[in-house]
């Protein structure tokens, strides 16, 4: 095992293009470590740098106390797993989880003990000969994990690996995935595009936007305290709704309603005081907005809101509101009417609720739980 060290590394294509820029952070030794971002964020490429698949236009990259920076991949002692699976169609499972052992030069005795114990590991003892075109996508990707386990490497990288399974098989795979890495202990760094998968398997989660990190903490902090708007948005599902409002007093303007804000709040925050009499961006998470008839919490705001779309999930019910408050872009994109529309929110109701398309629904807002954003650096108000 290892820890893994990113000291100011930046990435930049012969077009200029400046994928990654200076990215710092630490990986600590056994930790799950998930990469998350949209498309094109430069997850993907951190983690090809860190297996020396991409080059490094400047900064250092360390495995354990070694810079590895000109260090070839096969020489870097980590193992990664692919998307798609990269199995030999002609070989066997035994052969496959085998063959960074046979390249290795290992000892016939040596490699079936090996194999064998990764497959009892991974539950693949009665597929072990068979191929790769008689095995499911997840029995698939087990194999390709035994080929990375078998090494004994000193990290895992993981490039998006469920990405070609269903959605059912997904929510296996990841329980799978992290309930093995924490019974291996290796360094686990493991890149995706889902949220939820980030949230569920990391110890620690990295949120990357347009190659710049945005913040580096556990699943809950994020949560909990986004460090920026962007953060607060990509975190969590359905996202946050996110407002312009006005800040008078202990009073919070949001269009043409008002949330009296509790102590708490300040206490919390005691920077927001410092913003009073100012526009300041309001986020508001979907399990925060409930039917005010038929909620059981105890202590909320009270505003109103148009119906346009109601969601029956069973256990909840997702309201789709219109807010008569400014809109705010998470990606902070002004298309020329932020500032000006209506904001579509979406509340998370209880399954109870009667509310229907067209209804005003009477909404309770959990005002201590209520995210604010300054509105021109658009980071968290403590």
């Amino acid at each position: 095992m290892a820890h893994i060290t990113l000291d100011k590394v930046n990435k930049v294509y012969g077009d200029s293009f400046h994928a990654i820029h200076d990215l710092t952070f630490d990986i600590r030794d056994g930790e799950f470590m998930v990469f998350v971002g949209p498309s094109g964020c430069g997850k993907s490429t951190a983690l090809r740098m860190i297996a020396g698949l991409e080059s490094i236009s400047s900064g250092e990259v360390s495995i354990g106390d070694r810079v590895v920076n000109g260090v070839d991949p096969k020489d870097r002692d980590i193992a990664m797993v692919f998307q798609s699976y990269a199995l030999y169609p002609h070989k066997t499972v035994r052969e496959n989880i085998a063959f960074p052992l046979r390249m290795a030069g290992m000892k016939s005795a040596e490699i079936d003990a090996k194999v064998d114990e990764a497959a009892r590991i991974l539950e693949l003892t009665p597929h072990l000969d068979r191929k790769p075109a008689h095995l499911s996508g997840g029995q698939r990707q087990r194999v390709a994990m035994g080929r990375a386990i078998v090494r004994k490497p000193k990290a895992f990288l993981m490039d998006e690996p469920l990405s070609n399974l269903d959605a059912k098989l997904r929510v296996q795979m990841r329980a799978e995935i992290a309930g093995l890495q924490r019974s291996l202990g290796v360094t686990t760094v493991y890149v995706t595009h889902d949220q939820v998968e980030a949230m569920t398997m990391g110890d620690r989660v990295t949120v990357l936007k347009a190659g710049r990190l945005q913040q580096v903490d556990t699943p809950q902090n994020l949560y909990n305290r986004p460090a920026n708007v962007f953060v607060a948005a990509f975190i969590g599902s359905p996202s946050m709704n996110l407002f312009e409002a006005q800040l008078d007093g202990e009073t919070l303007r949001l269009g043409s309603q008002e949330i009296p804000l509790p102590a708490p709040v300040f206490e919390t925050r005691p920077s927001l005081r410092s913003h009073a009499g100012r526009p300041v961006i309001v986020g508001i998470r979907p399990e925060d907005i409930d039917d005010a008839s038929v909620t059981e919490k105890r202590a909320f705001a009270e505003i109103s809101a148009p119906v346009t779309l109601v969601e029956s999930l069973g256990a909840e019910t997702l309201a789709h509101l219109e807010i008569d408050a400014p809109q705010v872009d998470a990606e902070g994109v002004d298309d020329g009417t932020e500032g000006r529309r209506p904001a579509s929110a979406v509340g998370r109701f209880a399954p109870r609720t009667q509310v229907r398309p067209g209804d005003r629904a009477r909404l309770a807002v959990t005002a201590e739980n209520l995210h604010f954003f300054d509105r021109d650096t658009r980071l968290s108000i403590w």
